[in-house]
Protein backbone atom coordinates (compact mmCIF):
# COMPACT_ATOMS: atom_id res chain seq x y z
CA UNK A 1 0.00 0.00 0.00
CA UNK A 2 0.65 3.48 -0.57
CA UNK A 3 1.59 6.53 1.80
CA UNK A 4 -1.88 7.84 3.87
CA UNK A 5 -2.94 11.16 4.02
CA UNK A 6 -5.35 12.77 6.38
CA UNK A 7 -7.47 15.93 6.45
CA UNK A 8 -10.06 17.31 9.03
CA UNK A 9 -13.02 19.14 7.58
CA UNK A 10 -16.15 20.38 8.99
CA UNK A 11 -19.13 19.60 6.74
CA UNK A 12 -20.79 22.93 6.12
CA UNK A 13 -24.88 23.29 5.63
CA UNK A 14 -24.25 24.21 2.13
CA UNK A 15 -22.39 20.81 1.52
CA UNK A 16 -25.66 19.54 3.06
CA UNK A 17 -29.57 18.89 1.13
CA UNK A 18 -32.68 19.13 2.84
CA UNK A 19 -31.94 15.84 5.23
CA UNK A 20 -28.55 17.93 6.79
CA UNK A 21 -27.05 14.74 5.17
CA UNK A 22 -23.33 15.55 3.07
CA UNK A 23 -24.49 15.36 -0.62
CA UNK A 24 -22.44 13.21 -3.07
CA UNK A 25 -21.35 16.12 -4.81
CA UNK A 26 -19.44 17.51 -1.34
CA UNK A 27 -18.33 14.09 -0.20
CA UNK A 28 -16.35 13.96 -3.75
CA UNK A 29 -15.24 17.10 -3.52
CA UNK A 30 -13.80 16.60 -0.21
CA UNK A 31 -11.87 13.29 -0.72
CA UNK A 32 -10.62 14.33 -4.16
CA UNK A 33 -9.36 17.34 -2.02
CA UNK A 34 -7.70 15.55 0.45
CA UNK A 35 -6.25 13.38 -2.66
CA UNK A 36 -4.84 16.54 -4.19
CA UNK A 37 -3.22 17.83 -1.19
CA UNK A 38 -1.43 14.85 -0.83
CA UNK A 39 0.00 15.32 -4.64
CA UNK A 40 0.89 18.94 -3.83
CA UNK A 41 2.76 18.03 -0.37
CA UNK A 42 4.55 15.25 -2.68
CA UNK A 43 5.31 17.84 -5.34
CA UNK A 44 3.18 15.87 -8.02
CA UNK A 45 -0.05 18.36 -7.93
CA UNK A 46 -1.81 19.80 -10.73
CA UNK A 47 0.32 22.27 -11.67
CA UNK A 48 3.31 19.47 -11.85
CA UNK A 49 1.47 16.87 -13.51
CA UNK A 50 -0.11 19.45 -16.38
CA UNK A 51 3.46 20.46 -17.48
CA UNK A 52 3.70 17.18 -18.59
CA UNK A 53 0.53 17.53 -20.83
CA UNK A 54 -1.86 15.39 -19.03
CA UNK A 55 -4.32 15.81 -16.25
CA UNK A 56 -5.90 12.43 -13.80
CA UNK A 57 -9.90 11.87 -14.52
CA UNK A 58 -11.41 9.03 -12.35
CA UNK A 59 -13.45 6.63 -14.30
CA UNK A 60 -14.75 4.27 -12.05
CA UNK A 61 -16.07 4.59 -7.87
CA UNK A 62 -17.48 2.28 -5.65
CA UNK A 63 -19.05 3.97 -2.12
CA UNK A 64 -19.83 2.05 0.84
CA UNK A 65 -21.94 4.25 3.12
CA UNK A 66 -22.41 2.84 7.14
CA UNK A 67 -24.00 6.62 7.89
CA UNK A 68 -23.12 10.13 5.78
CA UNK A 69 -22.34 13.01 7.38
CA UNK A 70 -24.33 15.63 9.37
CA UNK A 71 -24.57 19.37 8.98
CA UNK A 72 -21.86 20.51 11.25
CA UNK A 73 -20.05 17.43 12.18
CA UNK A 74 -16.57 17.02 12.30
CA UNK A 75 -15.25 14.46 10.19
CA UNK A 76 -11.31 12.81 9.23
CA UNK A 77 -10.64 12.26 5.80
CA UNK A 78 -8.38 9.64 4.99
CA UNK A 79 -7.17 8.60 1.53
CA UNK A 80 -3.90 6.10 0.84
CA UNK A 81 -2.91 5.75 -3.33
CA UNK A 82 -3.39 1.41 -3.06
CA UNK A 83 -1.40 0.63 -6.74
CA UNK A 84 -0.81 1.55 -10.15
CA UNK A 85 -0.09 -0.13 -13.80
CA UNK A 86 0.67 0.96 -16.63
CA UNK A 87 -3.01 2.74 -17.22
CA UNK A 88 -4.14 2.82 -13.74
CA UNK A 89 -4.31 4.21 -10.56
CA UNK A 90 -6.41 3.35 -7.46
CA UNK A 91 -7.07 5.17 -4.74
CA UNK A 92 -8.76 4.55 -1.21
CA UNK A 93 -11.06 6.97 0.88
CA UNK A 94 -12.55 6.78 4.06
CA UNK A 95 -14.36 9.30 6.51
CA UNK A 96 -14.70 9.21 10.19
CA UNK A 97 -16.19 10.54 12.74
CA UNK A 98 -14.63 12.14 16.20
CA UNK A 99 -15.12 8.79 17.52
CA UNK A 100 -13.03 6.96 15.23
CA UNK A 101 -16.07 4.59 13.17
CA UNK A 102 -16.23 4.64 10.06
CA UNK A 103 -18.84 6.35 8.16
CA UNK A 104 -18.06 6.34 4.21
CA UNK A 105 -15.25 4.19 2.24
CA UNK A 106 -14.93 5.12 -1.61
CA UNK A 107 -12.46 3.56 -3.86
CA UNK A 108 -11.48 5.31 -7.02
CA UNK A 109 -9.75 4.47 -10.21
CA UNK A 110 -8.15 7.21 -11.96
CA UNK A 111 -6.43 7.00 -15.84
CA UNK A 112 -3.95 10.02 -17.01
CA UNK A 113 -5.50 11.86 -20.20
CA UNK A 114 -3.64 13.83 -22.17
CA UNK A 115 -5.05 17.81 -22.53
CA UNK A 116 -4.61 18.53 -26.08
CA UNK A 117 -5.89 14.69 -27.66
CA UNK A 118 -7.90 13.89 -25.46
CA UNK A 119 -6.67 10.62 -25.38
CA UNK A 120 -5.64 8.38 -22.19
CA UNK A 121 -1.67 7.97 -21.30
CA UNK A 122 0.48 5.87 -19.58
CA UNK A 123 1.54 5.93 -15.99
CA UNK A 124 5.17 6.07 -15.21
CA UNK A 125 7.05 4.91 -12.44
CA UNK A 126 8.54 8.00 -11.64
CA UNK A 127 5.66 10.02 -11.51
CA UNK A 128 4.09 7.67 -8.83
CA UNK A 129 6.99 7.27 -6.67
CA UNK A 130 6.40 9.71 -4.14
CA UNK A 131 3.31 8.09 -3.57
CA UNK A 132 5.15 4.59 -2.34
CA UNK A 133 2.37 2.54 -3.95
CA UNK A 134 2.97 -1.18 -5.60
CA UNK A 135 3.09 -1.34 -9.39
CA UNK A 136 0.66 -4.02 -10.32
CA UNK A 137 0.25 -5.68 -13.59
CA UNK A 138 -3.28 -6.66 -13.09
CA UNK A 139 -6.49 -4.74 -13.86
CA UNK A 140 -8.65 -4.00 -10.89
CA UNK A 141 -12.05 -5.85 -11.72
CA UNK A 142 -14.84 -3.90 -10.73
CA UNK A 143 -18.48 -5.56 -10.18
CA UNK A 144 -20.80 -5.12 -12.76
CA UNK A 145 -23.41 -2.51 -13.38
CA UNK A 146 -27.22 -3.18 -14.11
CA UNK A 147 -27.97 -1.56 -17.39
CA UNK A 148 -31.19 0.28 -17.68
CA UNK A 149 -33.78 -1.46 -19.28
CA UNK A 150 -36.61 0.26 -18.68
CA UNK A 151 -36.23 3.48 -17.39
CA UNK A 152 -38.11 6.98 -17.32
CA UNK A 153 -36.12 9.88 -17.88
CA UNK A 154 -35.11 13.57 -18.35
CA UNK A 155 -33.04 16.02 -20.14
CA UNK A 156 -30.52 18.51 -18.93
CA UNK A 157 -28.42 21.79 -20.21
CA UNK A 158 -24.46 21.85 -19.50
CA UNK A 159 -23.85 25.31 -17.73
CA UNK A 160 -20.52 27.38 -17.56
CA UNK A 161 -20.45 26.36 -13.45
CA UNK A 162 -20.73 22.64 -14.33
CA UNK A 163 -17.30 22.45 -15.38
CA UNK A 164 -14.45 21.93 -13.77
CA UNK A 165 -10.74 23.55 -14.80
CA UNK A 166 -9.70 20.35 -17.08
CA UNK A 167 -12.54 22.22 -19.43
CA UNK A 168 -15.18 19.18 -18.95
CA UNK A 169 -18.27 18.41 -16.36
CA UNK A 170 -16.55 18.05 -13.15
CA UNK A 171 -17.86 14.55 -11.99
CA UNK A 172 -19.25 15.73 -8.78
CA UNK A 173 -21.83 17.04 -11.19
CA UNK A 174 -22.97 13.59 -12.34
CA UNK A 175 -24.34 12.85 -9.56
CA UNK A 176 -26.14 15.79 -9.09
CA UNK A 177 -27.67 14.56 -12.66
CA UNK A 178 -28.52 10.82 -11.36
CA UNK A 179 -30.13 11.88 -8.53
CA UNK A 180 -32.32 15.19 -8.81
CA UNK A 181 -34.95 12.41 -11.28
CA UNK A 182 -35.50 10.43 -7.81
CA UNK A 183 -37.48 13.52 -7.19
CA UNK A 184 -38.13 14.82 -3.22
CA UNK A 185 -40.40 12.37 -2.26
CA UNK A 186 -37.82 9.21 -2.61
CA UNK A 187 -34.81 11.45 -1.33
CA UNK A 188 -36.41 12.41 2.53
CA UNK A 189 -37.63 8.90 2.58
CA UNK A 190 -34.51 6.77 1.59
CA UNK A 191 -30.89 6.71 2.05
CA UNK A 192 -28.11 5.41 -0.07
CA UNK A 193 -26.10 2.25 1.23
CA UNK A 194 -23.96 1.67 -1.64
CA UNK A 195 -23.04 3.15 -5.06
CA UNK A 196 -21.04 2.49 -8.22
CA UNK A 197 -20.47 4.42 -10.85
CA UNK A 198 -18.51 4.83 -14.03
CA UNK A 199 -17.61 7.25 -16.20
CA UNK A 200 -17.50 6.58 -20.00
CA UNK A 201 -17.12 9.71 -21.87
CA UNK A 202 -16.99 13.11 -20.94
CA UNK A 203 -19.14 15.76 -20.80
CA UNK A 204 -18.83 19.52 -22.09
CA UNK A 205 -20.28 22.73 -21.78
CA UNK A 206 -23.01 23.04 -24.26
CA UNK A 207 -24.26 19.53 -24.24
CA UNK A 208 -27.72 18.54 -23.79
CA UNK A 209 -27.62 15.24 -21.22
CA UNK A 210 -30.72 13.21 -20.54
CA UNK A 211 -30.82 11.26 -17.35
CA UNK A 212 -32.28 8.14 -17.51
CA UNK A 213 -33.46 6.43 -14.71
CA UNK A 214 -35.11 2.68 -13.36
CA UNK A 215 -36.74 2.05 -9.73
CA UNK A 216 -36.43 -1.59 -8.82
CA UNK A 217 -39.46 -0.91 -5.79
CA UNK A 218 -38.14 -4.77 -4.90
CA UNK A 219 -35.03 -4.27 -4.03
CA UNK A 220 -34.67 -0.98 -3.41
CA UNK A 221 -32.04 -0.14 -6.22
CA UNK A 222 -32.23 2.71 -8.69
CA UNK A 223 -30.42 1.97 -12.19
CA UNK A 224 -28.96 5.30 -13.77
CA UNK A 225 -27.62 6.47 -17.17
CA UNK A 226 -26.42 9.47 -17.96
CA UNK A 227 -26.32 10.04 -21.98
CA UNK A 228 -25.23 12.57 -24.77
CA UNK A 229 -27.26 11.92 -27.83
CA UNK A 230 -26.99 8.50 -28.38
CA UNK A 231 -23.66 7.41 -26.47
CA UNK A 232 -23.44 6.46 -23.39
CA UNK A 233 -21.61 9.09 -20.51
CA UNK A 234 -22.15 7.42 -17.22
CA UNK A 235 -23.38 4.81 -15.60
CA UNK A 236 -24.71 3.76 -11.85
CA UNK A 237 -26.41 1.61 -9.86
CA UNK A 238 -27.79 2.94 -5.89
CA UNK A 239 -28.39 0.42 -3.29
CA UNK A 240 -31.57 2.46 -0.98
CA UNK A 241 -32.39 1.62 2.61
CA UNK A 242 -35.74 3.20 3.66
CA UNK A 243 -35.60 5.34 6.83
CA UNK A 244 -37.44 4.26 9.56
Amino acid sequence: MGKKYSMAHEVAYYECDINQTMTFPAMLSVVIKASSDQSDQLERGNDAVNELGVTWVITQTEIAINRLPRVGEKITVVTEPTAFNKFFCYRSFWLYDTEGTELVKIEMAFVLMKIKERKMSSVSPELMAPYEAPQVKKIQRWEKIEPVTDGESRLYHVRFYDLDSNHHVNNAMYFNWIIDVLGYDFMVEHTPVAVKVKFDKEILYGNDITSVYQLDEASEKTLHEIRVGDQLACEANIQWRKKD
